[in-house]
């Protein structure tokens, strides 16, 4: 077990946790887009995608869950796992879309990544799902990396706006049949 394992925790979140989800949902983003795009859509983006409004509904839609990761009590990062309708675009019943992971910077480096996504493969494998999905950017060559090192395959891609910026995202997909 690596050292990191035992100080980590998951939380999975409620109404409660909404604008503790809305603040790190703003900030890890920005950290880890703000400088690649325009000003402009990128806060149309933050203004209209990651509002207390908009995350609330996500929040409770009952295929959607968020899960909070936590370094002792420190909030360091989250996810969101979308099961069948909550599914951006697939919408399989026998996979799991992870629509969202972010670490907090600071965080970044030190294995919490890998544990997450331990974390999720296990939620899934408990769900009896065969496989997980996921849209990354294609200009995320450091998100990219990292899914193919944990067995992601491209098989698609899809459109993804940030304002008015068309951009394109990678369709990456892990079997968890041959995990």
């Amino acid at each position: 077990m690596k050292y990191w394992e035992m100080e980590l925790s998951l939380h999975r979140c409620t109404l409660e946790d909404l604008d503790q989800l809305v603040q790190i949902s703003r900030t890890t983003f920005t950290e880890a887009f703000a400088e690649q795009n325009n000003p402009l859509d990128f806060e149309h983006y933050l203004n209209t995608a990651l509002t207390k409004e908009r995350m609330g509904s996500e929040l409770t839609h009952p295929h959607a869950t968020f899960y909070f990761v936590f370094k002792h009590n420190e909030l360091v990062g989250f996810f969101k796992i979308n099961d069948v309708e909550a599914q951006t675009d697939i919408f399989d019943a026998t996979s799991y879309e992870l629509e969202r992971i972010y670490v907090l910077t600071h965080y970044q480096g030190h294995g919490i990544g890998d544990w997450i996504m331990e974390q999720v493969i296990r939620l899934a494998k408990e769900a009896e799902k065969l496989f997980i999905w996921l849209g990354v950017w294609e200009k995320n060559t450091a998100a990219i990396r990292f899914y193919k090192k944990k067995g992601f395959i491209k098989f698609g891609k899809h459109p993804y706006y940030i304002g008015k910026d068309k951009q394109m995202d990678w369709l990456m997909k892990l079997d968890l049949i041959t995990l």
